[in-house]
């Protein structure tokens, strides 16, 4: 089965397992039918798993064959043809917008002799957000169809000849198929906020410690002296040209930090032609001109935290546009979750909490395996006690007579 060709291989219970090599090689409609890809979804809305979103990716030239994205999206079916769940897959000729590094077992094979790319990369491309992998038809059992799928990833991993598959940032409650069919359970961390049915931002800072309360207040202020405004666009209010501010904050900062942007402009065009409602732009206007900016996608009841960029440096405005604004549109909306993006041990100050991450890997070398097995044991200890102290640490109000006032 060659990479992404549409080829068919008769799996375990009946199904009968295609490869996709686009996600517009799904209707609408069958996309539309799969966990957490639309509003109507029951188990959620993940904006990141939306046709409109996946396929902006695909149209506009940024995950794609050329950037190292080759679609080998796996579609599991019935005999008759009829689809009972899907992975978003792709083959990778290297580790680049993952955000779970795999480096050093790439190195390792590679010093062994081996070829660790292509491997089969089961996740968003450049979105670091946890959200449904084992994608069920409504109406499909879902444990049978979560338990093909598994079977289904090994099958084409070994059939295509590929050292691994890696799906990353899955869901806690998916962690027990995957080991079951034989998959590793990988271990990282994010910071997440959790609204707590806050009326305002001041509701939420009274849950804090005393001192950390004033920090934040005066952090707040600091951002916003110079003259620094802050706007909100969602929907019809992101024109064209606020597109072309946010990009040239977007090249600056992804130019300095990562040498390599991901995204190109078109991406963010069409993003904005096709689910706009789901998008919000925080942008901080000075003198008459936005010079700040960071993007989120607005979820079924959670706020994603993206890109950010600026085209001046202010004291504390990263902070502002991409923490402290999120927890006041999430808590204006009602979501129950900000997800402010991969690592930053810097927002557990401004009342973000350690969240635990999960990912599956199946390592078809049986050295390489073992080896990885072993070092993800020891991992997952220093994850789970990592997590342990940053708790103990977070600035939330302890029982302390002091921290009420």
């Amino acid at each position: 089965m060659d990479a992404g060709d549409g080829s068919r291989h008769e799996g375990d219970a009946g199904f009968v397992v295609r490869v996709a090599a686009g996600v517009s090689a799904f209707t609408e409609a069958e996309w539309n039918g799969l966990t957490g890809t639309s509003r109507t979804s029951e188990a959620g809305y993940n904006p990141f798993l939306s046709y409109a979103f996946l396929t902006s990716l695909e149209e506009s030239g940024c995950a794609v064959p050329r950037t190292g994205w080759q679609g080998n999206h796996i579609r599991l079916e019935t005999a008759g043809g009829r689809l009972l769940g899907a992975i978003l897959c792709y083959a990778k000729s290297h580790s680049q917008g993952e955000y779970v590094f795999d480096h050093g077992w790439a190195d390792a094979l590679e010093r062994a002799g081996g070829h660790y790319y292509p491997k089969l990369q089961c996740s968003v491309p450049f979105t670091p957000v946890t959200g449904p992998r084992l994608l069920v038809t409504r109406g499909e059992d879902e444990a049978s169809v979560k338990a093909g799928l598994a079977t289904a990833l090994k099958a084409v991993t070994d059939k295509l000849g590929v050292s691994s598959a890696h799906i990353t940032f899955l869901p806690r409650r998916d962690v027990g198929v995957l080991e079951a069919a034989g998959y590793l359970h990988r271990t990282d961390q994010q910071f997440h906020f959790f609204n707590e049915g806050f009326a305002n931002y001041d509701n939420f800072l009274a849950t804090l410690a005393s001192r950390k309360r004033k920090a934040l207040k005066k952090e707040r202020r600091e951002a916003l002296a110079d003259g620094i405004s802050i706007d909100w666009l969602s929907g019809k209010d992101i024109t064209e040209r606020v597109w072309d501010d946010f990009f040239a904050f977007y090249m600056d900062t992804g130019g300095r930090k990562w040498g390599r942007p991901y995204l190109n402009r078109r991406f963010f065009s069409l993003v904005g032609e096709r689910m706009a409602d789901d998008v919000l732009l925080v942008m901080a206007r000075r003198n008459g001109r936005y010079i700040a900016g960071a993007i989120n996608f607005i979820g079924s009841d959670a706020l994603y935290g993206r890109n950010w960029g600026c085209i001046e440096d202010h004291p504390f405005l990263h902070f502002e546009v991409c923490y402290h604004q999120a927890i006041d549109f999430a808590i204006d909306r009602g979501l129950k979750v900000v997800e402010a993006g991969a690592q930053g041990e810097h927002k557990l100050a401004r009342g973000y909490r350690p969240v635990t991450m999960h990912s599956a890997h199946y390592i078809a070398h049986p050295g390489l395996r073992r080896a990885v097995d072993d070092y993800l044991k020891r991992e997952r200890r220093e994850v789970a006690h990592m997590g342990a102290y940053l708790e103990e640490h977070t600035p939330f109000r302890k029982e302390d007579p002091s921290d009420i006032a």
